[in-house]
């Protein structure tokens, strides 16, 4: 039987994940000291705790010290969370992502980047008349050549 979908993250327990994934093992005092304001030790042991009743973390006796551990690997998590992103503020469309990622001041694509992902998209097992027929992008056009993506960018 498949495991449970684990529950949604609030703003601290995503704080304390994102330190349990760059640390991958840590104690209640390492993650406390990473976090970036000032906690309780009882109110991050409590966190941890709801976290793992949560499903998204576990941990091993180390003498008298609890070391906990993600218990999601870290790639399946940041797939869930792009997904959960693009249902959420796209539409659940690829093609809306792309394009504010490729506009707006704030995005700085190189050639370099923009050659990457012009790569990565037949790899991906798309072609240049759109997604696949179960795809929710169903009829979205994807530009191919860099100079299109240039000229795309300019556009959103």
């Amino acid at each position: 039987m498949k495991n449970p979908k684990p529950k949604p993250l609030a703003r601290r327990e995503r704080q304390i994940m994102d330190v349990l994934y760059k640390l991958e093992r840590a104690t209640v005092g390492q993650v406390l000291a990473a976090l970036p304001d000032q906690l309780n030790y009882s109110t991050v042991r409590a966190q941890l705790r709801v976290l793992e009743e949560k499903g998204h973390l576990r941990h091993e006796d180390h003498g008298l010290r609890y070391v906990y551990f993600p218990a999601i690997p870290r790639d399946v998590a940041r797939r869930s969370a792009l997904r959960h992103l693009v249902e959420t503020f796209f539409e659940g469309s690829i093609e809306n992502v792309v394009a504010a990622l490729l506009g707006g001041e704030v995005s700085q694509i190189t050639s370099e980047e923009l050659d990457r992902l012009a790569r990565l998209i037949p790899k991906a097992g798309l072609s240049q008349k759109g997604a696949p027929p179960n795809s929710r992008n169903k009829g979205a056009k994807i530009d191919l050549k860099k100079k299109d993506l240039r000229k795309n960018e300019r556009t959103f």
